[in-house]
């Protein structure tokens, strides 16, 4: 098979060291799965170097885990799983790929990457690959750069013909000194991976069947030395995962301030690497921007504001400390501040949602106000219709959700219980301090209170006073 490129990526690991639950490919960077920008740089080099490519993934640990995120990938029919069942090594790795993806025999490069390595992008493998593409005679090319801890890195010892890699637990103590080192990237002939990879022993101090073994100084092999190690840093601890995230992010700021958004404090903001946000948008301190947030252009978010998941049109206000998830906020409406919009809120434009108001599963037309202190569940609210401060929309009865429905241009009083499922007409009034059971029709109005009582000089009864 010409042209054609088997990329195998390394994601067995546990993730020791950082105490997580999932595979370590699985933690998250950015917003994203480490694995997740890996595969994706690997596939983008591969389309735009015209290569026919197929995906390799090698899992171990709760694999099941690893299967259940391929499954979803946009490009899944890229991707392809085999199982490592014990970790001896990355060599041993390489193998289980060709021992349950036989065909990857066939195409005509095998590139080799880690899958905690969030950071390298298209550019690393397309240097590697334009070396490789060079000189008919090479069987495989490394990634190296000069390390300023090379401390559990493999050393790149140069020879006579090419070069080999020395993992640091078989180096001497010269060989320690040397500062480049092996990256973990690697692209390679795959027939001089089908000569080799059976021969590969594990005759060594960690007692592994290392990769690296294809790197000898017999062999037409050269390392490419990179300038920076940035691109190739893998996350082995949470502080280096914060770190890398923090990489990210600095990069995303960097792109927004150039599209014309702005940040008064950008350190104190946290965003992940899908969100989006317009031009003019104003980012206060102590915001955090999750998942697939989408923002329009002039949208102001103040301080202490967490949106994951949610979209939010051209013009809207977002104030102080205000929670939204799963939401969606048309233009010109304002949020909070310290309001809740929940999954499922669908808030229109030039609408109101006031301090201390929480939205769920609602849909809010055009001008709608829900100024302080209310629940809105299960609901619809027409336009323009004003809902007074301590509504609650009673949605729930112990089993099942029900609906309320009001009309536009109504007015519903403060104080106010609608049970549901009921609904209010268009240009009804319902007043303050009423419990509604009963559906109300078009311009009528609802009240439901007890007859005031007032006795005279009965207070003292109802009244405690402490005992001296």
């Amino acid at each position: 098979m010409s042209d054609s490129i088997g990329i195998v990526i390394l994601a067995a690991g546990k993730g020791t060291r950082m105490k997580i639950e999932t595979p370590k490919a699985l933690a998250k960077t950015a917003g994203r799965p480490l694995l997740e920008y890996v595969v994706d740089a690997a596939l983008n080099f591969a389309s735009h170097s015209s290569l026919k490519a197929e995906i390799g993934l090698v899992v171990g640990h709760k694999k099941e885990l690893l299967e259940e995120w391929l499954s979803t990938h946009s490009q899944k029919q890229f991707l392809k799983t085999a199982w490592q069942k014990e970790q001896n090594g990355t060599a041993d790795a390489l193998k289980s790929c060709f021992h349950d993806q036989p065909h990857f025999w066939d195409y005509t490069y095998t590139l080799v990457a880690c899958a905690d390595t969030p950071l390298l992008e298209e550019a690393e493998f397309n240097k590697l690959f334009e070396v490789l593409k060079a000189d008919p005679k090479l069987v495989g090319v490394a990634a190296t750069f000069e390390a300023h801890d090379p401390t559990g890195l493999g050393r790149i010892v140069h020879g006579k013909n090419g070069f080999q890699i020395v993992e640091e637990k078989d180096a001497s103590p010269e060989q320690r000194k040397i500062t480049e080192v092996n990256s973990g990237v690697y692209i390679l002939k795959t027939s001089h991976v089908k000569e080799v990879l059976g021969t590969i022993s594990n005759n060594n101090k960690s007692g592994e069947f290392y990769l690296t073994d294809l790197f000898q100084d017999k062999y037409s092999v050269k390392p490419v030395k990179f300038p920076s190690e940035v691109p190739f840093l893998g996350i082995n601890t949470l502080e280096q995962l914060a770190e890398v995230t923090k990489l990210f992010r600095a990069k995303k700021l960097k792109k927004l301030f150039t599209e014309g958004v702005e940040f008064l404090n950008p350190d104190s903001v946290h965003i992940d690497d899908a969100v989006t946000i317009g031009v003019g948008s104003i980012i206060y301190p102590g915001v955090t921007l999750l998942g697939n947030t989408k923002i329009g252009n002039g949208v102001v978010v103040e301080t202490g504001s967490f949106i994951r998941d949610s979209i939010v049109h051209d013009g809207a206000e977002i104030l102080a400390h205000s929670y939204l998830e799963g939401a969606l906020v048309h233009k010109d409406a304002t949020i909070g501040p310290m309001a809740r919009l929940r999954q499922g809120a669908d808030i229109g434009p030039e609408a109101k949602i006031g301090n201390f108001v929480e939205v769920k599963k609602s849909k809010l037309d055009k001008g709608v106000k829900v100024s302080h202190l209310s629940y809105v569940g299960d609901a619809e609210i027409g336009e323009n219709t004003n809902i007074g401060c301590g509504f609650i929309s009673c949605n729930y009865d112990g089993a099942n959700k029900h609906k309320t429905k009001i009309g536009k241009n109504s007015f519903i009083g403060s104080d106010v219980q609608m049970i549901a499922p009921i609904e209010i007409g268009n240009d009804a009034f319902v007043a303050a301090g009423s419990t509604i059971s009963k559906s109300v029709p078009d311009g009528a109005f609802a009240i439901t209170r007890a007859q005031q009582v007032t006795k005279e000089g009965a207070a003292k009864r109802f009244i405690k006073t402490k005992k001296s």
